[in-house]
């Protein structure tokens, strides 16, 4: 059992920026039982039938608000998305891209990427997830399996500092390029400028609270 407190704002400091004051108890869940209802049993049939390895590499499968998300090894990422996308029962031609999030307390799997696949020819949608520690960032790139990846991976890697391997230019994105740190981390210091407004300045958000 763990406690969310929302994205932004700092326990104990009294913020109350975004939704920093939203508390809510969580817990983590292993994999959904079966029967997960719709055309979800079904994919996951075929995924079992054209991937042996499923039980191994896909540590746990979880149905959620109508969404089911296989959670996949890092290390076999590229070999399933290669079956969701080649298998003909499965056809998921279309990967939606990929977004990274941060979760300190997770241990040794503080960062994740998120993939929402469509198949187009079945008019199905699933997600792969996939967790690595902070400590070695590293994600088989998925550019190859689906070339739209490109500049999201890169964007992933900008926001995050998740390393794609295998990308064919790994660069930044949206930041300089001698940019240091990666802003959507949640261990990402607040900064800024002040903004003048007719003679009144109005201090960075690292000035206006105390975030500790």
């Amino acid at each position: 059992m763990s406690t969310d407190r929302g994205s932004f704002g700092t326990p104990g400091t009294g913020d109350t920026s975004g939704y920093g004051g939203l508390v809510r108890k969580t817990s983590a869940t292993g994999s959904t039982e079966r029967p997960y209802g719709g055309y979800f049993d079904e994919m996951a049939d075929e995924l079992e039938r054209a991937y042996p390895e499923f039980n191994e590499d896909i540590e746990r499968v979880v149905m959620d608000r109508g969404e089911l998300t296989l959670h996949v090894k890092a290390s076999r990422l590229k070999h399933v998305a290669q079956v969701m996308r080649d298998t003909p029962s499965l056809r998921f031609e279309l990967c939606l891209g990929v977004s990274g999030a941060h979760y300190p307390q997770d241990t040794n799997r503080e960062l994740h990427c998120v993939y929402p696949l469509l198949s187009m020819t079945h008019n199905r949608r699933v997600r792969l997830e996939v967790s690595v520690p902070d400590s070695h960032p590293h994600v088989p790139s998925l550019v190859e399996v689906w070339a739209g990846n490109n500049w999201q991976e890169r964007e992933t890697f900008d926001m995050f500092g998740i390393i794609f391997d295998g990308h064919p230019g790994l660069t930044r994105i949206l930041m300089p390029d001698d940019w240091i740190g990666h802003p959507q981390r949640k261990d990402y210091p607040l900064g800024g400028i002040p903004v003048e407004y007719k003679g009144a300045t109005v201090p960075p958000p690292s000035e206006r609270r105390s975030y500790k």
